[in-house]
């Protein structure tokens, strides 16, 4: 069973606290009072406890503990709690970055060395002493950034593959979903197509029977047979048309469709993702006609997906949605690199949005942004009244 990381920081913090506090109390060679010895110890070694959940204040509490020695010190002195400053080398470099851990380095290393070269006496017979302890200081800090690098490298590749397969498991659903609407909009086809001839051929039949019904009551009576068959035959054809449509698994329930009001939920879900996205909605989205609703929603979902697909690493997104009453201004922005919708499976995103924008009379563009990433702003107008 794997320990919390907490525990193991307190661990790490009490192996390094309690040997340099007795050694600050029990010592008899001290080169500074008691009174600061204690504190110094503390501050070195303290802020292991949170290193991995704050890591840059933890690791400057730690250097200003290590400043506490180097000035109230008399000699040069190396205490146990002094390998804080090594571990939070460590930390940096494997939760912060490069940049940061080098920075720290260098001022590490510039307080060793004013303690060294401005407090020691006698520096000229010292020199070897000097010399083999910047070695063992350089070589132990060489490998607490070494190994800082390869925690930093496995954590950077298992939040990579963690990432990748959220994505995926993301695109595979909406895959999914895209599939099945297609093959149910191919199935309203059919059922337009079928319900078109039916109600054609009954129309005509119904016309022609009240013309005939004065003057030919037999061709009356034929109409009326012939309107029944068809009705009969077309309501069998819709059934059977729309038993396909129906889920077995499902109950007999019905979800709602989504609409402009699950924006939301749907930015939510994005987050969880790891896909940093701001949400800002202007207006009233609750009382949108549902045609007009859905269509916001898949917009903003579309194209969301396509930043998750093709955005890249540390990419955030914005969504912006505004209701004037007259239209419904649709803007969804990302800082990524590259994220053009991409063909999927039976259609394209970027057709299948234009379409939802065109049945409502609006339009729809998509494109690169001059400052990098990718823009999808869409405008549906509203229905007067």
């Amino acid at each position: 069973m794997r320990a919390h990381p907490a525990v193991g920081d307190a661990l790490i913090a009490l192996f390094v606290l309690v040997p340099d506090l007795a050694d600050a109390i029990y010592t008899d060679t001290r080169p500074q009072p008691l009174w600061l010895a204690v504190p110094a110890g503390l501050l070195l070694a303290g802020p292991l406890f949170v290193r991995r959940r704050w890591p840059v204040p933890a690791a400057y509490v730690t250097l200003a503990g290590l400043l506490l020695v180097v000035i109230t010190a008399d000699t040069p002195q190396v205490r146990f709690g002094g390998i804080a400053v090594c571990i939070a080398v460590y930390t940096l470099v494997a939760y912060v970055g490069r940049r940061v851990a080098a920075l720290y380095t260098a001022l590490a290393a510039a307080l060793v060395a004013y303690q060294v070269l401005v407090k020691s006496p006698h520096f000229e017979g010292r020199a070897g002493a000097i010399v083999v302890l910047a070695i063992v200081y350089s070589l132990v800090t060489a490998f607490c950034w070494a190994l800082g690098e390869f925690v930093g490298a496995r954590r950077a590749y298992h939040a990579e593959v963690e990432r990748r397969l959220r994505n995926l498991e993301f695109e595979q659903d909406q895959q999914a979903r895209i599939a099945v609407a297609e093959e149910r909009n191919r199935i309203a086809r059919e059922l337009h197509d079928v319900l078109a001839h039916s109600v054609s051929v009954m129309i005509t039949q119904a016309d022609g029977g009240s013309y005939a019904l004065r003057n030919k009551p037999e061709l009356a009576e034929q109409a009326l047979r012939t309107i029944g068959d068809t009705g009969r035959a077309a309501l069998g054809e819709l059934r059977g048309l729309l038993e396909v449509l129906r889920n077995p698994d499902e109950d007999g329930t019905r979800a709602p469709q989504p609409t402009a009001t699950s924006l939301r939920e749907l930015v939510d879900r994005v987050r969880e993702l790891r896909l940093p996205t701001e949400l800002e909605l202007v207006g009233d989205f609750d009382e949108l006609p549902t045609g007009i609703g859905l269509g916001v929603y898949r917009i903003v979902q579309e194209s969301l997906t396509n930043v998750l697909k093709h955005g890249g690493r540390n990419v955030r997104a914005r969504v912006r949605a505004v209701n004037d009453g007259e239209r419904i201004d649709i803007e969804i922005v990302d800082d990524g690199s590259k994220t053009e919708p991409s063909t999927l499976p039976g259609g394209n995103g970027l057709i299948g949005m234009r379409e939802r924008a065109t049945i409502y009379g609006g339009t729809l563009d998509a494109g690169p942004r001059p400052e990098g990433g990718w823009r999808v702003h869409a405008v549906l107008p509203l229905p007067r009244g």
